[in-house]
Parts: structure tokens; sequence; C-alpha cells
């Protein structure tokens, strides 16, 4: 067997003769602090390094003397000394400074790493690549191949056969089939997470084998050791299936949605085209619409798996009694014990715990309980169905459409009176809505008290957009998105701005994460200035976020300039206690502010004052000239992105 080796002990294919090594001057990094102002770990320093110095070295001496003329199954040099989590955070770094490379992917796929993520650097997986993955890299539990369009169903197939060890597997944007998706139900037995989203070639059908109940004997697929009896479900808790193929009929995507929630007993996070109408099917126990489609599949029909989870579901149930009964047995026993040191009292008391958990679980029985936690792409008129199937709900997203429900309703009312099942409950919410954004007020305010992550897409706004009342409605967010279309020009403001007291307004310490993207015409130069008002709420967002360190601002529709300088005066009266971390875009890392009036003197005082920042966008930034983005980037920490 071949094998390479970096430096000393004598390689299988030794150097030519009088060949002179190289000698590299040691360069260090600019800085010596890390993002967050701390001092670097010895670690980090010493990944620091490695990625300054492989290219120079080990690297180039692996692609001109051995990477087009050998073929490794195993490659002995410095990396494979390396504990497994030091390799990936050094290929996350490469990558981050885009100096990940095919000779360096080949040094660093080593047997013991455990996560392989190729999303940022997608082009480099090609056929050529993935043998190498199979045969180095047997133990990996985590594989994200996103984006790799390049590679054929078969060459995916046989490299996910030689992966048995895999619990996370992320195949979006690649050429997916219904053989890849064999290949993985065969081989990857301990699967929990499968994200095949925007797969075209992968109908809703393919995913059936997922569920379990599908023997594998339909013709094109070479992956080897195909069991001919069907084997039981993946343990997945979850699956994204969005946007795949279609159908040969349009209930396909329902009945497959339908046949995976009740074969995958320990789903939790769903997105699928035809989960709402799936979850309304088995509330109301419509299954003898599937059965065409299930015995043209070869399938056990909907009925008989809805057996099989209530047969699930009681041994569960009997399981939890008898641990309950235990639990109050030795409660009993402690209560004799400690009888005679209790006060009377106590007897007053209510129910205890035990009897308490039985009264919610014979209520649980009443109806079927899905355990699905998290929810996308649903509509407001399933939220009614999904609320009794599903009440552990965390996070939703929900598009909301500007028409009646079934029963003359507006969408807006049946979405506030479907969040309110999971009030206080919900972490994450995301609203997909075309129409004004004060429509979604009535909604929030009833689940906003438990979010931590909003994201608004698509909403109409007007200078009386109520956004300081969507601030108060959600005081926990710790992320916050919204994408918005601008007023229109008719809605312009007379009036630039209310000279109002800031003191009582609302504030969100907890936000770590804020953008506001409006729309804009790439041929308008600047955006129309028609939401002066809207100052006043970002101003309160920046000054009130202490903890913020992600900022995107996209083509407001007022001026932002004259925001930022009001933070930073605000900066300047804090008490001389209060930390530097802690003043208003103290923590900031990240700003985004394209297609704004920013100028090059505001841009330079925020890289000043926030020594954490380390990335500035301020493209199409008309006030900013070629000399003021030169300016900027004399802050050598800084990336500044300017055109």
């Amino acid at each position: 067997m071949p094998l390479f080796q970096a430096s000393g002990g004598g390689p299988a294919h030794a150097k030519p003769a009088g060949r002179k090594v190289k000698k590299f001057k040691f360069r260090g990094t600019c800085g010596k602090t890390d993002e967050d102002s701390s001092v670097y770990s010895l670690t980090r320093l010493s990944l620091l390094s490695l990625a300054d110095n492989m290219k120079d070295v080990w690297v180039k001496d692996y692609a001109d003397n051995y990477m087009d003329h050998y073929s490794f199954r195993y490659i002995m040099g410095p990396f494979n000394l390396l504990p497994g989590d030091l390799v990936q955070e050094l290929m996350s770094l490469l990558c981050s400074r885009k100096q990940l490379t095919r000779a360096a992917l080949h040094l660093l796929l080593v047997p013991q790493l455990r996560v392989l993520s190729m999303e940022k650097c997608c082009s480099l997986v090609n056929s050529a690549l993935c043998p190498h993955i199979a045969a180095r890299c047997q133990s990996l539990r985590s594989l994200d191949l996103t984006g790799a369009q390049q590679l054929p169903s078969k060459v995916l197939s046989e490299t996910l056969s030689c992966l048995p060890a895999l619990r996370s597997l992320s195949l979006a944007g690649t050429p997916c089939d219904r053989c890849v998706i064999r290949a993985i139900t065969s081989r990857c037995r301990f699967l929990r997470h499968l994200d095949v989203s925007r797969c075209h070639f992968l109908s809703p059908a393919a995913l059936l084998p997922l569920g379990g109940g599908v023997s594998f004997s339909s013709p094109g697929c070479t992956t080897t050791s195909q069991p001919s009896a069907p084997l039981s479900p993946l343990p997945l808790s979850s699956l994204l299936a969005l946007d795949i193929g279609f159908g040969e009929q349009e209930g396909d995507p329902v009945a497959v949605a339908a046949y995976l929630l009740l074969s995958l007993p320990g789903l939790e996070r769903v997105a699928m085209d035809g989960l709402a109408q799936a979850c309304r099917l088995i509330q109301h126990r419509e299954f003898k619409e599937t059965d065409e489609f299930t015995d043209g599949e070869g399938i056990p029909r909907l009925e008989e798996v809805w057996e099989g989870w209530r047969h699930r579901q009681g041994m569960d149930s009997c399981r939890g009694k008898g641990e309950e009964a235990e639990a109050a047995d030795e409660e009993d026993e402690e209560g004799t014990l400690l009888e005679g040191y209790g006060s009377e009292s106590e007897g007053d008391e209510g129910p205890s715990g035990s009897e308490e958990k039985g009264r919610v679980s014979q209520s649980g029985n009443k109806h079927p309980i899905l355990r699905l936690k998290d929810v996308s792409s649903v509509s407001c008129d399933s939220l009614d169905s999904i609320s009794r199937l599903c009440p552990h709900i965390h996070s939703l997203s929900v598009n909301v459409d500007d028409y009646e429900g079934t029963r003359g309703r507006s969408q807006r009312s049946l979405l506030a009176a479907g969040l309110q099942m999971w009030s206080d409950q919900l972490r994450s919410l995301s609203l997909h809505y075309s129409g004004p954004l004060v429509d979604l007020l009535p909604a929030l305010q009833v689940a906003g008290s438990s979010l931590l992550s909003l994201t608004l897409e698509g909403v109409k706004t007007s200078p009386h957009t109520p956004l300081l009342e969507v601030i108060r409605a959600c005081p926990r967010l710790r992320d916050l998105h919204i994408s918005a279309e601008p007023p229109t020009v008719s809605q312009i403001e007379e009036i630039e701005e209310d000279q109002q007291d800031d003191r009582d307004l609302p504030r969100l310490p907890d936000l770590c994460s804020f953008t506001l993207k409006f729309s804009y015409e790439h041929s308008q130069m600047r955006p129309v200035m028609s939401w002066m008002s809207l100052k006043r709420a970002l101003r309160c967002l920046l000054a009130g976020s202490p903890r913020l360190e992600k900022l995107s601002l996209v083509s407001l529709p007022c001026s932002l300039d004259r925001v930022l300088q009001d933070v930073q005066i605000l900066r300047e009266v804090q008490p001389l206690y209060v930390s530097v971390t802690d003043l208003p875009l103290g923590r900031v890392k990240h700003i985004e502010v394209p297609r704004t009036d920013v100028r090059t003197e505001t841009v330079k005082s925020i890289m000043l004052r926030s020594k954490r920042l380390r990335f500035v966008d301020v493209s199409c930034c008309w006030q900013i000239s070629h000399s003021g983005w030169l300016d900027c980037k004399a802050f050598r920490k800084v990336e500044v992105v300017w055109s």
C-alpha cells in the first residue's frame, strides 16, 4: 500500500536525490486576539500557524509530487496525528479563508474525522473525491454535501454505502434520487437527520423507504448488498424535503407525508410538501383516499400503519404508567417514613405529581399525538389540525395568504387563533406574508412573549407601520429578520421625524442578530426616503441591544447615517463603570449597510470603537468614495467590502 509522509521517517516513495528542501519563514497572524477580543488559546494559535504555512510546505509537496501520480488509500503525514475535532476546525478555518484546495483536502481526509462539511466549498466535491471520503473517513458521523451538483447519483450511492456510522446527512441541491435514498436506508441505519431539499430528481414516493415496509425490487439501482425483505424505519428525528421533484399524481406528497409521519415515531423536525394536508388526513382518519397510492407502491395501507402507531402509543403509555406507579410507591414509602415529621397543613395541598401526570396521560390518549417540535411551510388553515396532532411545537414556519379561509375567517384571524395553542412555548416563528405588516401584529401579540427568533418575509410597510409595537410584543428576541417592501411614493411622510422622548421605548436586551432588508430595483441608484420615522425605531433597537453581534440594514427608506451618529453619541454619555462590551454596538462583529446613506467618517468611527468588528459591507453607499473605502481598509483587522 503506497503511503505518503510529509517529513522524515522514510516515505514509501522517496523524494528524488539531491532535491533541496525549501526553508520556510514563519508567518504569524496579523492579530493576537480572537474575535471576542480575548487572547488566542494555544490551540487556536497553532491552527492559525498551520493554516498560514501548510500551503507552502505539505500541500505544495503533495500537489507537486504525489497527488496526480499515485492513488493513496491513506496518507501518512502530520495531519493524521491530530485529533478529529482539530482537523475539522482546521478545515473550517481554511474554508473561511478560501484556502481549502483539492490537495489540502486530500491531506485532511483522515480516519479520525467525524464531521465533514463541504457546503462552503462544494465545487471541490466531484467523482474523484468521493472514493477518498469513502475509503478514509468510514467513521464519519456528519456529512454535508449541500450544493454538490456535479456528483452522479451512482457515485453518491456508492459513497454513502461505505459510511454506516452517519448520524447526520445533508444532500440539499444534489442529484439525489431514489437509488440514493435506498442506499441510505440499507446502509446508514443510525441516521437521525436527513436533508434532501431542492433535490429535483427525487420524487415524493422515493422517500417511502425511509419509513420501512418497502422491498427493494425496482431496477436501476446498483448499490451492493440490497436486501430483498423490507427494512425497519430509520431512527430519523429530522427530515427536510422541501422543493423536491413532482409525484405521478397530485395527491402523492400528502400520502407520502402521512405515511412517514406515522411510520417514523421519533420524528421531531419536518419540512415537506403536503405536510399540512397530511395532518388533516390523520386527524380525520381519511385513510381510504390513499389506498390506491399505497397499493401501487407496495407499502402497507395507512390504516394498517395507523393501527401499528396506536399499538406503539399504547405500549409507551403502559410503560409510562408502570414507571409512574413505581414512583408513586416510592413516594408513599417516603411519606410513611416522614409522616411523624410533617405538619398538619400539608394535607391541604393540591394533587401529587403522579396524579397530575396521570391526568395528562389520559387526556393525551383521546387524540393522536405526534412528537413534532419543528414544522415548516404550513398554511393558516392547517394550524388547527397541526395544533391537535402536535401540541409540543416550538418552531413554526407559516405561509399566510391574503384570502378568507374555508369558514369565512381571514387568514390573519386563523393565524392568531392557531398560535394560541403554543403561546407560551413557541421559540421560533417565521411568517411569509405579502400584505401589510400591521396585519400580523395580533398574532405576534399572542405568541411573541416566548419568541427567541422571529422572521417576517415579504411584508409591506408604510410610514405608519407599528415596528415599535412588534418589538414590544416580542421582548425576548435574540434574532429578528425582516424582509419588506418599502412604502410607496404616495405614502412619503411630510414630517421627517417626531421629536419624542425615547426613554420609554421598548428594548431588546438579548438581541444578537438583526436584519432589516427592503426590496429595490437595481436600476434605482438610491432608495426613496419615504419612511423617516423609521429612524426612531432603529435608534431604539441599536441603543437597546448591547448584545448585538450581526447587523444587516439594506436599502433603508430613511437616513441611517444620522441614526448611527446618535448611537455613537449615546456611547459617549454612558457611565464609566459600564463595560465596553455592554455599550451600543460594543459586541458587533458583522455589519452590512449596502445602499444606505452612511458616510466614511461614520463607518470609521464605528470601526475605531467596536473592537470585535471583523466585517463591514458598504456596497453601493453613494456617500462613500473610492478614497473613503481605502481609508476604511487601513483598519487591518476589518474586512471592508465596497463597490
